[in-house]
């Protein structure tokens, strides 16, 4: 059974009226690699009534925010699997002529800002509902930040939206606490929950005051650039801890309050997560009619959570966390056996991946030194020596994986982190060689893509990305398997212009390498600026907050257009 999505589908399982109604920016997809879906779900298991309302129209007589009433407890609303903003214009703020996320790729399907305005519009119909936001868009937005498309800062989305409260992050764990509080009427122990966001006046805020960090205020970061990148700092440096502090945050009259998340999913916690009943496909509402992003991902598996990469100009960190939870082999077979059994299944399974395709069951060594950490990536400049990289679980999954009866192929098509089993010298260790080789000669259909990101050594720095130099050695490996293998495989470059540091004869010397190399470019984007990244903190102070040193960026439309030429010089 589906999650209702309208009055006549609550009628027929004889309700009511609904715990929960989530609204959301995508279309209602029952599957596990949607977000909405699995919050849906979650809620479900917990024995609560959840109707789901997808893509409401929000320039009408608001009538999708009325059909189903009222609910018990409250209202959920998420943007989607994207923030609105990035799944509607383009780098060079273009609006883009489909949506993925919609029935048949219609554009305009969503609001800009789709979190704030579907917030506004509950809290301004029924005030005496809470509002509880989520998902990627509210997460990144959850303190001050730069908003690329307006090039200004912006503050707490709590602010602007009128929500109650903001679950930041996976929401799982959150969602759950939340639920008990308002069946307990607990009220006042919702402020104690982690991974929770919420506003106070400011002269209550002192009781929050312990183990906590304060922030320079908005109206500070507003005047100040400077204090903006230190607040980035030390926001980026706590999500990235175990053990992290709660955050607080004066905007005019009143206090932003983040308290620290709930420790990484364990597997067991995970696997329950994905053993729910999705079925697996989109509402039959949208019957005859094709979702983009359905098609892509429908007959993948996700393995794991969070990235210990801490690329600069990537949300994973400050949204999923630095820290790996993965499943059991158990777990993702079932998800097999299931998919297996669904119509259309060709036997082709697109990916067994996540945030990095080789990831999976790695984590510290040691986790009383992670306890202790406090750096962004275990990848830049170097591996961290505490860090198991051993590729062996993931290898001994891909094999059960083929083995799988009804399974014909297995392709990867998540991205590869080449500098976790590949160094200067070569190979990092046996497990790392036995990766590469097995993904050529199993999982690599016809080509490999990476993301080198760039050529230029200070531009790679500046991302946290390992030199090019390293992407010219995986291509001798893979040139030299590909020979001795007779694999006839190609191995795809991804490239982004406009990053920090990147000036117009960096990507001129890209242009000139990348040709020597004899590739005609194919994967290449500008550089968006989303919020709570490294890379869009100094596009928008021109500084590292960590160094406080001037950084070049092409900020204006004409550098980033001109930069993004070189790809095709």
């Amino acid at each position: 059974m589906f999650l209702p999505t309208s009055k006549k589908e609550m009628q027929y399982l004889g309700w009511d009226q609904a715990d929960v109604i989530l609204f959301s920016g995508d279309a209602y997809i029952d599957h596990p690699a949607f977000g909405t879906a699995v919050i849906a779900r979650v809620l479900e298991s917990m024995g609560l009534k959840t109707a789901v309302v997808p893509q409401p129209n929000y320039q009408d007589d608001l009538r999708d925010f009325k059909k189903l009433g009222v609910p018990k407890l409250f209202f959920a609303v998420n943007s989607g699997v994207m923030d609105s903003m990035v799944n509607k214009y383009t780098a060079n703020k273009r609006i883009r002529s489909n949506d993925a996320y919609t029935p048949d790729g219609r554009a305009g399907a969503r609001p800009d800002r789709a979190v704030t305005v579907y917030s506004q519009i509950l809290k301004r119909l029924y005030p005496e509902i809470p509002v509880v936001t989520g998902g990627i868009e509210a997460s990144l937005r959850r303190l001050t930040h730069y908003d690329f498309w307006s090039d200004s800062l912006k503050p707490s989305i709590l602010i602007d939206s009128g929500a109650d409260y903001l679950i930041y992050g996976q929401g799982e764990k959150p969602i759950k606490s939340l639920v008990k509080c308002f069946l307990t009427e607990k009220n006042e122990d919702i402020f104690n929950i982690p991974q929770i966001a919420f506003s106070v006046p400011q002269n209550k805020a002192a009781v929050f005051s312990e183990n906590s960090i304060q922030l320079n205020s908005y109206e500070q970061c507003l005047n100040n650039k400077d204090k903006f990148g230190k607040n980035f700092r030390i926001i980026e440096t706590e999500s990235n801890k175990l053990t992290p502090s709660r955050l607080i945050e004066n905007c005019g009259n009143v206090s932003i309050i983040v308290n620290p998340p709930f420790l990484p999913l364990t597997t067991e916690e995970l696997d329950e997560i994905y053993e729910l009943p999705f079925t697996r496909l989109p509402h039959p509402r949208y019957r005859g009619k094709k979702i983009p992003a359905y098609e892509m991902i429908k007959n993948s598996i996700n393995i794991h959570r969070g990235c210990f990469g801490g690329c600069s100009f990537c949300t994973i960190s400050a949204h999923q966390g630095k820290f790996i939870s993965s499943r059991s082999k158990k777990s993702i077979i079932k998800e097999i056996d299931k998919l297996s059994e669904t119509a259309g299944f060709n036997g082709h399974i697109t990916d067994l991946g996540g945030p990095a395709a080789n990831m999976y069951a790695m984590s510290g060594k040691n986790l009383n030194i992670c306890k202790l950490c406090k750096k962004n990536s275990c990848l830049f400049p170097k591996i961290c020596p505490n860090l198991n990289i051993d590729h062996s679980p993931l290898l001994d999954l891909y094999s059960a994986v083929r083995k799988h009866q009804k399974v014909k192929k297995v392709t990867i098509g998540s991205g590869i982190r080449y500098d976790m089993f590949l160094n200067d010298s070569g190979f990092i260790d046996e497990s790392g060689k036995r990766y590469f080789e097995t993904l050529m000669e199993y999982h690599v259909s016809g080509r490999l893509k990476v993301a080198p990101e760039h050529t230029s050594k200070k531009v790679l720095n500046s991302v946290r990305k390992p030199p090019f130099e390293l992407f010219v050695k995986l291509k001798t490996v893979f040139d030299k398997l590909n020979r001795e293998k007779n694999y006839r495989k190609q191995l795809i470059p991804y490239f982004i212009s406009g990053l920090p540091q990147c000036k117009d004869e960096d990507m001129r010397q890209l242009s000139e390498t990348v040709r020597q190399m004899r590739y005609k470019l194919e994967q290449v984007q500008s550089f968006t600026p989303t919020p709570m990244t490294l890379a869009s903190t100094i596009f928008y102070t021109g500084k590292d907050p960590y160094t406080e040193e001037k950084v070049y960026i092409a900020k204006s439309l004409e550098q980033r257009k001109k930069q993004q030429e070189y790809f095709f010089y």
